[in-house]
């Protein structure tokens, strides 16, 4: 493998007709020059370089050479350049796979952050729920996630394989009604109505409030459209429970809500792989953490 150093030298000679300019050019003493051109001929089998009179010019071999190493060089310059330009903040690019409510209340608010703090930072947002973050996370195909887990329900988080959970905020569930639907502040006094529910997830954890209060939710619909849920409880179709970013992402008016006491879910920062992570993801990880003591400050 050639040396970037000695072909430095050789770019060095061709730009500036002689080894002296060269090493002139470079800051090195003429010795050194002469000491990487013959190594380069050694390793490469090849003459580069001819005495003409009292200077020197370079073979074809030579003019070969030197022309690829100006293109190696400048790759090699400007990759040094992008690192620093990451390293810092200056520029890059960070991959985020959010569930819909926290892309549409955390996500906000850290982009806000991140263009007073880091203006130079590109953030690529991904829609995806907790099991296809995740997914998204081990492909490679995103840098960091915001996911969600209840703790009251067995089997939902997920999979010891490398992702790294960081608790981020505590989002309290709310139990959310029409206008026409019996009172009650809590899921025990609404045994007897239609239940609408979201993910595997968030079906998990109604269904184990409900089994906490000793009965069976009747589920009509699920979807994880928190707009399309609000539609149908206002219409009087049903009654639902939600947590608080997907009611301060959208709030129909014609729901009415109750926060339901002793709940809530977990929202994560979920990483793939070992610290020490790149200085962009931090800062991304970073203002998320800034946005959710905006957005859910008391917790």
């Amino acid at each position: 493998m050639i040396d970037p150093r000695r072909l430095e030298a050789l770019v060095a000679v061709h730009r500036t007709g002689s080894v002296s300019a060269a090493a002139a050019a470079l800051h090195y003493g003429q010795p050194t020059i002469s000491h990487h051109l013959r190594r380069l001929e050694a390793e490469t089998g090849s003459v580069l370089l001819q005495r003409v009179g009292r200077g020197v010019r370079l073979t074809d071999d030579g003019l070969r050479l030197a022309r690829r190493g100006e293109e190696i060089l400048g790759l090699l310059a400007r990759a040094d350049e992008e690192l620093t330009a990451a390293t810092s903040l200056q520029a890059g690019r960070v991959r985020l796979a959010a569930f819909p409510s926290a892309a549409a209340t955390l996500v906000p608010a850290a982009v806000a952050a991140l263009a007073a703090q880091a203006p130079g930072l590109a953030l690529e947002l991904l829609e995806a729920e907790p099991p296809e973050a995740g997914d998204l996370l081990r492909a490679g195909r995103a840098d960091l996630a915001l996911t969600f887990g209840y703790e009251r329900v067995e089997g939902t988080g997920d999979p010891d394989d490398g992702l790294a959970h960081e608790p981020l905020v505590a989002d309290p569930l709310h139990l959310v009604v029409g206008p026409d639907a019996p009172p009650a502040d809590s899921v025990a006094g609404l045994r007897d109505v239609r239940w609408i529910t979201g993910c595997e997830r968030c079906r998990g954890e109604l269904v184990a409030l409900c089994a906490q209060a000793g009965f069976e939710p009747r589920i009509g619909f699920a979807s994880d459209d928190y707009v399309a849920v609000q539609a149908l409880v206002a219409s009087g179709f049903g009654v639902t429970v939600l947590p608080g970013l997907a009611l301060r992402a959208h709030r129909h008016p014609g729901v009415h809500t109750r926060v339901l006491a002793g709940t809530a879910r977990t929202v994560r920062l979920t990483s793939y792989g070992a610290p020490p992570r790149p200085a962009s993801v931090d800062a991304v990880a970073g203002a998320l953490r800034q946005a959710a003591h905006l957005v859910v400050p008391d917790r």
